[in-house]
């Protein structure tokens, strides 16, 4: 099975990200996608075709002809009370949670969703898609969901997650099966 992920188009610009960010693709993402388009339509082909229920992964797939099913294991990460804020917000408010949060992946000092439950998450997502040999799935989904992914994937430690990073448009795939996913490049 081979599992594309595409990171949706931009909602914001990048100083402007907010955790848990719900809100549409902004001019810039609308332009970016339609440069993006000739590559990425291909990927209506694929047999199974979701996105995360944010408008702006709905909006990316359906502008690429997906008309993808949404998917609320494929939600960001549940920030709790950060929810809306950016980082710097929050470093601002609550610089030793924010420490902690980064620090320690079984931590939830918002409230919300540890790393370690949301990589799980997305990995579940993964290992319970129907279509088994040389089928195809394709997913329009934030950045984070698909640093999960991978860092699921690839089985790596919880800290490479931070070191990972995933612009919007980029596109990753994941080839295999149930707790046997190799990272796909090129």
């Amino acid at each position: 099975m081979l599992v594309t992920l595409v990171a949706a188009a931009r909602s914001s610009a990048v100083l402007d990200i907010r955790f848990g960010d719900d809100r549409p693709l902004d001019v810039a993402g609308w332009q970016a996608l339609e440069r993006a388009m000739p590559v990425l339509l291909p990927l209506a082909a694929a047999e199974l075709r979701y996105c995360s229920p944010t408008p702006c992964s709905r909006q990316t797939g359906d502008a690429l002809g997906l008309s993808p099913m949404a998917q609320p294991a494929l939600r960001d990460c549940d920030m709790g009370r950060w929810h809306g804020l950016t980082l710097q917000e929050v470093t601002a408010r609550e610089p030793a949670a924010v420490g902690t949060w980064l620090a320690d992946p079984r931590s939830a000092p918002h409230g919300g969703e540890p790393l370690l439950s949301f990589v799980s998450r997305v990995g579940g997502w993964l290992d319970t898609r129907p279509i088994e040999g040389d089928g195809r799935v394709v997913a329009v989904t934030e950045p984070s969901v698909i640093r999960a992914a991978m860092l699921y994937a690839l089985k790596a430690p919880p800290q490479s997650y931070w070191r990972t990073e995933v612009n919007p448009l980029s596109v990753v795939s994941l080839s295999g099966r149930p707790g046997r996913w190799s990272l796909r490049l090129g």
